[in-house]
């Protein structure tokens, strides 16, 4: 997975074996320092705000850019921290070295994750309704049900082409969705990134080949490849959810404001699917402030009613 960082102030990385953030005071004395390292002074007023999120998983790369150029806009420091997974994300949230979760699937695929760490973790409110987690196949594909599947391994080589092994996804697939399809003997759940689920989508299409793969709504790459869902008789893959901004424990308290620009941030699904195409397709990796600046410029309502 490639990795690339972006902040307008101070820049963090995080640790390989646990979140462990390391930040730049801009002065040498104390409440500075716990300015860059907790996101707010002592006094309470809200000078920094870092941001964790997974850059494969495309709707908080662009939420954390959205969110990037509005708090810097406001004179916020904001740190951006792209973390690899899902587990490493929310335990760093939980243990408050990330103030914000901006595109969290809270409710049902990362709910195990809400059980270990819900306590330690602040709900914002959902900016998005209706996201769902998916199996998908090419078009051109003659299967329409996770239940065709079945008997057909030889389709596919026997292999379901999924993401990262700590995504919620990936859990779900492995003990909802394979068993409850009779999956397990005759498919092996190939455990990757996205990027190179992504990479052998496009590769099979590409070759008009047969590919089943894991996928979510909302995604750009629902409408960039040539893909259908297959439908989920079982219910399976679980149901709906919203998409939630979470933040750490007390943060709500040291960053009032920002927090209340974030619990009235609502986007319909034809907003969200203009920002994600800007930011990872139309301008891409290194040009995303550019892309937010645009898709601001053509949603001039989304300011407004975070002041509501």
């Amino acid at each position: 997975m490639n990795k690339h960082l972006t902040t307008r102030g101070a820049r963090l990385a995080a640790g390989l074996a646990a979140v462990a953030l390391t930040a730049t005071a801009c002065g040498g004395d104390a409440e500075e320092a716990a300015t860059a390292a907790g996101g707010t002074s002592a006094g309470g007023d809200c000078e920094s705000v870092n941001l964790g999120f997974i850059p494969s998983w495309t709707d908080g790369l662009s939420m954390a850019h959205l969110w990037d150029n509005v708090l810097t806009e406001q004179g916020i420091e904001v740190e951006m921290t792209e973390i690899a997974d899902a587990a490493p994300l929310y335990a760093g949230l939980a243990g408050g070295d990330v103030d914000v979760y901006p595109s969290a699937w809270s409710e049902v695929t990362h709910a195990a994750y809400m059980e270990e760490y819900g306590d330690q973790i602040e709900d914002l409110g959902a900016w998005y309704e209706g996201a769902k987690l998916t199996f998908a196949v090419p078009e051109y594909t003659d299967i329409e049900s996770i239940a065709d599947l079945a008997g057909n391994a030889e389709m596919f080589d026997g292999r379901i082409v999924g993401i990262e092994p700590g995504a919620g996804l990936t859990a779900t697939t492995k003990d909802s969705v394979m068993p409850a399809y009779g999956l397990e003997e005759d498919y092996t759940l190939v455990e990757s990134s996205t990027t190179a689920m992504l990479a052998e989508l496009q590769a099979a299409t590409d070759a008009n080949e047969d590919i089943v793969v894991t996928l979510w709504r909302p995604f750009w790459a629902n409408s960039e490849f040539p893909v259908k869902d297959l439908a989920d008789p079982e219910g399976a893959l679980g149901d709906s959810e919203a998409l939630h901004t979470l933040a750490r424990e007390g943060f709500a308290a040291d960053c009032a404001d920002v927090a209340s620009m974030m619990e009235a941030a609502t986007l319909t699904d034809e907003q969200y699917g203009s920002l994600e195409n800007l930011v990872v397709n139309e301008y891409g990796e290194g040009r995303y402030d550019e892309a937010v600046d645009a898709w601001l410029e053509e949603n001039p309502d989304f300011m407004e009613s975070l002041q509501a």
